[in-house]
């Protein structure tokens, strides 16, 4: 088990930073041929996204709520995550092109994305008695005192 802070701290991450959201969603269960595969790929690719730093992922955690499964995964920029969606030697563009040809749109199983682009600032956080998690594994961990008590001055100073 990770070591708890037992006292409230927050991230603060140098620069912006991308927030990218994505998930599955299994519309229809009996179907395990169809979307088996699908929840297959996304290990894979945080398994190749793990190994290989530079690529530019931060971190990732995954999240089940049948029907749905979620990633939130944090990025250096955009660029990297563009890049690594488009490129022809990672698992990613494979993966997509499989969905395509195996379910397309025939309501099996969906699929979807958001991407948050997150300037210097215009993000906050807080965390009391908890280990890292989310913004506070890739960020530095600073007390949440004086200056970064309330939100809305965490926001203003960076976190």
């Amino acid at each position: 088990m990770s070591h708890i802070t037992e006292r409230r701290v927050c991230a603060e991450v140098e620069g912006g930073f991308v927030l990218f959201l994505i998930g599955m969603r299994i519309n229809k269960p009996w179907k395990f041929w169809k979307w088996g595969p699908i929840a297959a790929a996304m290990p894979r690719m945080l398994i190749e996204l793990a190994r290989q730093p530079e690529l530019g992922l931060l971190h990732a955690r995954t999240h089940f709520n049948f029907p749905n499964i979620m990633v939130v995964q944090y990025w250096r920029d955009f660029d990297a995550l563009e890049d690594y969606a488009k490129a022809r030697d990672h698992a990613h563009l494979p993966a997509w092109q499989a969905f395509n040809k195996a379910i397309g749109s025939n309501g099996d199983v969906g699929i979807w994305h958001e991407t948050y682009v997150i300037g210097p600032g215009q993000y906050e956080n807080i965390y009391n008695n908890m280990p890292p998690y989310g913004l506070g594994t890739v960020g530095t961990i600073v007390d949440a005192v004086g200056g970064r008590q309330a939100a809305r001055q965490r926001v203003r100073s960076g976190t």
